[in-house]
């Protein structure tokens, strides 16, 4: 990739405290990519890459005495960053990943039990490589395992159930990297159109439907410019002027503004879809605070879907409701620089609310609902 590095772990500490989020950092385990030169540091000459963890969790949460937490504040920080992820290594897999996994492991919990270790689980969400790497992480008691998926906007809809399945006691999911893609793997003609984005909607039911079990999910990469970049697609393009979102972009923001704080069980019943090509997806929650049930939907079809929906054992359900909806004229429309919102959210009132009524869900939608209800 393009980049100067000169974004230290400092102001990676510094743009997470800004913008409100937990930092992650990913850290060499003595693997060099295994798609290039696939490089081993030997076992015995692990110990510097393993201080390195250490070093960096000191400098990060470390007190002013420390040696890194000195350091941190002197270079203007003294409050520790709270630090509470690590990840040990980036799409490695094979033997040699849990041999080195497993010595990392041994020493960051005996000495930091409260951070919580991000595992690989190889660069594919199947396969040889994954199918070999879980049953160790799990014997190993991972805290996370990152999985990367980079695939089809079918196999997208197909996985949307793909967690309703994992084990609720073992390790918990990482979705780490995963973005739909229009023509291939790897191809410079992938494009961020909207047949790509309701993809990874559907999918992204079923990350909520499964939050016991996806603990954090993350749409990869971020920002490219549109003149210089070596991967596609992304969520963010620019020039050096402008900007703007993609519809994946939107389908991102749309699930982060309306989280809830407690996942609600679904059940979905639609007839006319043969097994395992349903064209409904569908999550819900339960927003404390606003009082509110947050329903998400899904309609892959090309057809309206008028649906049935009963709220079960919601009682004084208000009168008006909000839907917001996300939908394109086409499967194949895009966002640019020059259009940057010909795909974005339209939110609209709806009324004649109760606990059981009829809405009419528009085609190739992502909808999400939110209605006042005890």
């Amino acid at each position: 990739y393009y980049q100067s590095f000169a974004l230290g772990f400092y102001e990676y500490f510094l743009l997470c405290e800004d913008i409100g989020a937990a930092p992650l950092p990913i850290l060499n385990c003595g693997m060099a990519c295994q798609f290039n030169s696939g490089e081993l540091a030997p076992l015995d000459q692990l110990d510097p890459y393993i201080q390195d963890a250490l070093d960096l969790i000191e400098f990060a949460n470390g007190p002013v005495t420390s040696t890194w937490g000195r350091r941190r504040a002197d270079m203007g920080h003294p409050k520790p960053f709270q630090l509470k992820m690590l990840g040990i290594g980036n799409e490695q897999w094979g033997p040699q990943y849990i041999e080195r996994y497993e010595r990392f492991a041994k020493v960051l919990k005996a000495r930091h039990p409260e951070i919580q270790l991000i595992s690989s689980a190889g660069p594919d969400p199947d396969g040889e490589k994954f199918n070999f790497l879980w049953p160790k992480l799990r014997a190993l008691n991972a805290d996370l395992v990152d999985e990367h998926y980079y695939r089809p906007p079918q196999w997208f809809f197909d996985q949307a159930n793909r967690y309703d399945r994992y084990d609720r006691h073992g390790p918990k999911v990482f979705a780490g990297e995963y973005a739909a893609q229009s023509v291939r793997v790897v191809s410079p003609d992938n494009r961020n159109n909207w047949l790509c984005a309701l993809a990874e909607a559907a999918m992204m039911t079923g990350f909520e439907r499964n939050a016991d079990v996806v603990r954090l999910a993350s749409y990869a990469p971020l920002f490219a410019h549109v003149e210089g970049w070596q991967w596609t697609p992304n969520l963010i393009w620019f020039d050096n002027l402008r900007v703007f979102g993609t519809p994946n972009y939107y389908v991102q923001q749309l699930f982060s503004r309306n989280r809830g704080d407690a996942v609600l069980p679904v059940s979905l019943s639609a007839s006319g879809a043969a097994p395992g090509k349903t064209n409904l997806f569908a999550s819900a929650t339960r927003d404390e605070k606003a009082g509110q049930i947050i329903v998400k939907v899904v309609n892959r079809s090309g057809e309206p879907a008028p649906l049935a929906i009963k709220l079960a054992g919601a009682s004084k359900v208000s009168a008006k409701a909000q839907a917001t909806i996300l939908s394109a004229g086409k499967l194949t429309d895009e966002n640019s620089l020059d259009q940057p919102q010909q795909i974005a959210p339209v939110t609209k009132t709806i009324s004649a609310m109760a606990p059981e009524f009829i809405y009419n869900f528009p085609p190739q939608s992502l909808t999400i609902m939110r209605i006042k209800a005890k």
